[in-house]
């Protein structure tokens, strides 16, 4: 599969990427369940406020603001007051007579004025202010992501422009919009809107969309998350990531398929652990490029209890290595292989201990000899597999390093003109394009999960 091939098969859970990439305008999001987004994120809100402020229009909306601000309309508030001794504003002769007369007579120092005072107190104004700090409040929300320098911050908010600095200027500065009242919890209304979007002057108009379009995307409604998503995807630079996160959807939505159940999806970011996890009779949790550490999973390749004698020549070699580094650099160091870039651990009865892997390493090539290293690496994974110390594949004198056949799997790219081992005679591991996992991934996962 090429690159625009696998973006069209992106699914929902592209919300939860925040790593190295781009905004993407050429992803198509299927399948969508809106109605479930919020129970499937364990970080919703903040994730759904990310990619509302990286919408082009909400970017553009905060960079025309500085000179927008100088035009806000206002509107002109008239009162009368009934003064002794001074008069502020425009004498009312004809009350000032009758108020006299009827509660004051003789009184010539009493006086009614009406006065005229400029308010930005207006429909359209309140209309602002709310998205204003709507937008001010989900950028504060998804900080910890927009302080990063991927490039998609860059694109959107940071940059030569500082955005997020100049929007921050605006909500603590500026005179104009500090003039505006806070609206109230239920502002603005409809009819508040309605008046926005009959105004003359754009930055009203957009304003008042672009706060329904926040309400609609919250609400969950299936048009306004579909048009977030496809319009702020962030997408990796590189194939490989991309085809890792393709393979890893893959497994979603297959063992949800399987299970009829869905599972909770963290945030994919730099360091984190757990990706996806599906609670039940069987529980089930998803790691993306990580050695699943935080479930005491390791990968050392030399056991440090074996004596010196018993070491092949592979092992005594990695050993020796080991101890001369440790030497020079005056710190310790542990061997390990490389990290897969799919773990999918089944605890089957956790009190009891008992669990089961599935290990998936994914090489996005079709020539031999990289498709040869990652056949060595995933059974190099299986081999040296440990949970908690222990070895979870075979015994130091035993066969079944590998497991029973069935915990293995190596994904490549397609090769349409090469002829290949079918899947249902492989033995060891199972080796599948990535055309073919549509096919094939439900029971490869079936004896698994």
């Amino acid at each position: 599969m090429n690159r625009q091939e696998l973006l069209d098969k992106l699914t929902q859970d592209v919300l939860g990427y925040v790593m190295h990439g781009h905004l993407s305008d050429d992803v198509l999001i299927e399948p969508l369940k809106p109605e479930g987004l919020a129970d499937r994120f364990d970080d919703y809100q903040t994730l759904i406020d990310l990619h509302f402020v990286l919408r082009d229009d909400v970017v553009a909306f905060v960079r025309e603001l500085p000179q927008r601000l100088r035009q806000l309309e206002t509107s002109t508030e008239s009162r009368t007051r009934t003064s002794r001794g001074t008069v502020r504003g425009r004498v009312n002769w004809s009350q000032t007579a009758r108020v006299r007369s009827t509660q004051s007579p003789g009184d010539r120092s009493l006086f009614v004025c009406d006065t005229r005072t400029e308010t930005y107190d207006t429909d359209e104004n309140i209309v602002l202010k709310r998205l204003l700090a709507t937008v001010y409040q989900a950028v504060e929300n998804a900080q910890e992501y927009l302080d990063s320098e991927y490039e998609w911050v860059n694109e959107a908010w940071r940059g030569e422009e500082e955005l997020l600095l100049e929007l921050q200027r605006i909500m603590k500065r500026n005179v104009h919009v500090r003039r505006i009242r806070e609206p109230e919890q239920y502002e603005p209304t409809d009819r508040m809107l309605v008046s926005s979007e009959n105004s003359r002057q754009p930055v009203y108009r957009e304003a008042a969309g672009l706060v329904r379009e926040y309400r609609a995307i919250h609400r969950g409604e299936s048009t306004a998350v579909r048009n977030l998503l496809e319009q702020t995807a962030i997408t990796p630079d590189d194939e490989e990531t991309l085809l890792e996160l393709y393979v890893l959807f893959r497994f979603i939505a297959t063992i949800e398929d399987l299970h009829g159940g869905e599972f909770t999806v963290s945030t994919i970011e730099s360091g984190q652990q757990e990706i996806a996890r599906l609670s039940g009779p069987k529980e089930i949790v998803l790691y993306h490029d990580t050695s699943g550490g935080d479930r005491g999973l390791s990968f050392r390749s030399v056991p440090e209890e074996k004596s010196d004698k018993e070491l092949s020549r592979t092992e005594a070699v990695q050993r020796a290595a080991q101890r001369v580094a440790r030497d020079y650099f005056g710190q310790q160091f542990q061997n390990h292989t490389g990290r897969p870039d799919v773990i999918v651990l089944e605890v089957i009865d956790e009190d009891a201990g008992s669990y089961e892997y599935f290990i998936t390493e994914v090489k996005n090539s079709t020539r031999v000899d990289t498709i040869r290293g990652g056949i060595k690496e995933t059974l190099e994974y299986l081999a040296f597999l440990r949970q908690d110390g222990e070895y979870v594949n075979g015994s130091e004198s035993g066969g079944g390093f590998f497991g029973d056949g069935s915990n293995g799997l190596l994904v490549v790219q397609d090769m349409p003109e090469r002829e290949t081992q079918p899947f249902s005679e492989q033995d060891g591991i199972g080796i599948l394009q990535v055309g073919e996992l549509d096919e094939e991934l439900e029971s490869v996962l079936a004896d698994v999960v």
